[in-house]
């Protein structure tokens, strides 16, 4: 799936609405990630934080009606360049770090992590620790050897 400029526009308009609601010289800042929710029916796009209240929604209007049964992971990387697009924001918002952008669905399960903040680590889609496990056994064998 290819997205259109006014997709990318509409999607970081929401993103930066999201990110409004956390205000800068808060004292305490708030433990949260952003949980994003896209409507295959409607072309919703909704963002929550981790109590689930709503932080902004939108409609994109591509998305309205598809039908498409691998919908979700086509809109991934789509939600992903736009919050790396706009990642003066995305990578500011005054939330405790670090934080995840995740995208759920309908159901309000975890579909995916698109992106994760940290102060040295920007994860971009969840492969952080892919292959660690596999690391790890090599280095026990290896160790275990000597």
């Amino acid at each position: 799936m290819t997205a259109t400029e006014q997709t990318y526009q509409q999607i970081e308009r929401a993103l930066r609405k999201a990110a409004s609601k956390f205000p800068q010289q808060a004292e305490n800042l708030p433990l949260t990630d952003l949980y994003l929710q896209v409507k295959q029916e409607s072309g919703e796009l909704l963002v929550f934080d981790d109590d689930d209240h709503e932080l902004t929604r939108c409609v994109v209007e591509e998305w309205i009606g598809n039908n498409d049964e691998h919908f979700y992971q086509a809109v991934q990387p789509i939600l992903q360049h736009a919050i790396e697009r706009i990642k003066d924001v995305t990578e500011h918002v005054a939330v405790l770090k670090p934080y995840s952008y995740v995208l759920m669905g309908e159901d309000r399960e975890t579909l995916a992590d698109l992106y994760l903040v940290d102060d040295e680590t920007i994860l971009i889609s969840g492969e952080l620790m892919q292959g660690l496990e596999q690391d790890l056994e090599s280095f026990w064998e290896n160790l275990s050897k000597e």
